[in-house]
Formats: C-alpha cells, structure tokens, sequence
C-alpha cells in the first residue's frame, strides 16, 4: 500500500493509500503511533477511501518533545490536523483510539464528519480520573495540594482534572460506531455497539460464515463496557 510521510505544521503524519476524494483521519491512542494505522487504512483503501494518521504529543517521532500528550495540546494539534484534512479533502470520517477519541471528542463535535468509528473510547474523562483515585488512593485534597502525582498508570494533574470537570462533552451528532473487544457469556467479540444518550442501544457481530446476529442491551449489562461511560454519546442517526 502507499505510504507518504508528510509535516503538517510540523506534526509527522503519514497519508496512505492511492488517491481519494474520501479519507480517514485515525487519531491514536497512548503508547501508539501514527504507523498503527495501517490495519485501518488497508480496509479502507479496498472501500475508496485514503488514510491520513499523524503522531500526538510525545508519541512515534515526538517522543523527545517537550509537550505533554494533554487536552490543551491535543485539542491544539487535532486543530492543525482537522484543518489540513478538511482542506484537502471532500469527505472526511473518523477512527479514534482510546484517548484519542477523548481528544476528538473535545475537538471535532462541531466539524462536518460523514461517520466515526471509536475503538475502545475513554468517554468520560472524569469518571476514569476519580476511578484512578480510588484504585492508588489519592484524595481530591492531595491533588489539589500536590497538583501532579505519579501513579503506575499517568501522571495525575489538578488542572487537568479542573479543565475536564468543567468542560464535560455534551454534543456529539456524528454518526458513531464503537469497537469493542468485550466478553459476552464465555466467547470474546469484536462488537459494533450503537449507543443511545439514554445507555440503551444495540451490538452487531458478523460469525465466521457471515451471518449477522443484533442483539439490544442496556447499561445493566455492565460486563460490555469494562470500565467506560457511555451515556455521553448521542444515538447513530
């Protein structure tokens, strides 16, 4: 497949496949790397779209940058990026990973996206940042105190924990599709979930000889959702 390397506004990104008036912008989770998109941009290309996916903060070839992988630097750069694509090409879609779909979701909720594609989301960024409290016992008031503590998983950082708190995502009319490795009964599947603001919705899985099974859930259903809120994300319309 192609690949071409470019700079956008000095952010390294990668553009694949042959050209399109259709793309798809991956934005990568932590500890990725634009490179992790080739899965994505390989079936993409089969269905006439390119790839372009690009290396947040302190990830691939930033890794030497002094920039922290945070809301404020990643609404920044996915900024940069968006206006790039949006200029260059005539139908943009979406695939986020993890953070990076947090990162789009403060970014992108007022950009003219066909349809999203989220890979195991971080939905609500508060809720993980107090589960993260709980699990290495860290109090609001040492936070507060301290404003940066390391934990084996990130750093915690009071400003960011203020900003996320007072900027919760409330608008998201893009149609979305969430992939999720999830455990139903005893089998694991890849899921498609489609998630209604009211936790109810439904999951699609496609078995081996093709046949297509959709199944209804609420949020009582916990064991499809790890630890993710997801009553954030408005209806596929």
């Amino acid at each position: 497949m192609k690949k071409t390397r470019i700079e956008i506004n000095h952010i390294p990104a990668l553009v694949w496949g042959e050209k399109s008036d259709k793309v798809y912008l991956c934005v990568h989770g932590k500890m990725s790397s634009k490179e992790s998109a080739e899965g994505i941009a390989s079936i993409a290309e089969q269905r006439g779209y390119q790839t372009i996916s690009f290396d947040l903060p302190g990830h691939g070839e930033r890794q030497n940058e002094d920039k922290r992988c945070d809301i404020w630097n990643g609404i920044h750069d996915l900024t940069i990026i968006g206006d790039y694509v949006f200029t260059n090409w005539k139908e943009v879609s979406l695939y986020a990973c993890s953070l990076g779909a947090y990162f789009c979701l403060n970014a992108y909720n007022t950009r003219n996206i066909k349809k999203c594609l989220f890979q195991s989301p971080i939905l609500d960024m508060e809720y993980l940042i107090k589960q993260m409290m709980v699990w290495f016992e860290i109090s609001e008031e040492r936070l507060a105190r301290e404003k940066e503590i390391d934990t084996p998983v990130d750093t915690m950082i009071w400003d960011y924990y203020q900003y996320v708190k007072e900027h919760p995502v409330q608008k998201w009319n893009i149609e979305t599709h969430i992939l999720f490795a999830g455990k139903i009964g005893k089998k694991e599947w890849d899921l498609d979930l489609n998630i209604g603001i009211g936790g109810a919705g439904s999951y699609t899985d496609t078995n081996i000889d093709g046949h297509t099974t959709t199944t209804a859930f609420t949020l009582a259903d916990a064991d499809l959702y790890n630890s993710y809120s997801v009553d954030i994300i408005p209806s596929a319309t």
